[in-house]
């Protein structure tokens, strides 16, 4: 059974740190996109970052280029997010996703050119 599980959320003061990491079990995902969305109360969910298959082109939504960074680790089947400059309208529930579609340096963005998601983790910034 393939899963994505998201680890790493929590509250944190505005101007903070945190990272986030979504592990993949079930099959390697070494050779998918992977991206990360968020979803805010009362809000649909939106795109915050994508990394291609081998980690060498990313791809940010604006509100984040800057202070969020994606990479990820082969090896351990898992996608980072690093969230610097953590700011209160960072808050939401972030997914993780993969995809087997996208080639070569392709960083999907939107939700449905992704196959597999997780089950979400609540980030919180405080004022």
């Amino acid at each position: 059974q393939v899963q994505l599980v998201e680890f790493g959320g929590g509250l944190v003061q505005a101007g903070g740190s945190l990272r986030l990491s979504c592990t993949a079990s079930g099959r390697s995902f070494s050779s998918y996109a992977k991206g990360w969305f968020r979803q805010a109360p009362g809000k649909e969910r939106e795109f915050v970052a994508a990394i291609n298959w081998s980690g060498g082109s990313t791809y940010y939504a604006d509100s984040v280029k800057g202070r969020f960074t994606i990479s990820r680790d082969n090896a351990k089947n898992t996608v980072y997010l690093q969230m610097n400059r953590l700011k209160p309208e960072d808050t939401a529930v972030y997914y993780c996703a993969a995809t087997a579609q996208a080639r070569g340096d392709t960083t999907p963005r939107v939700e449905y050119e992704y196959m597999y998601w997780g089950q979400g983790t609540q980030v919180t910034v405080s004022s």
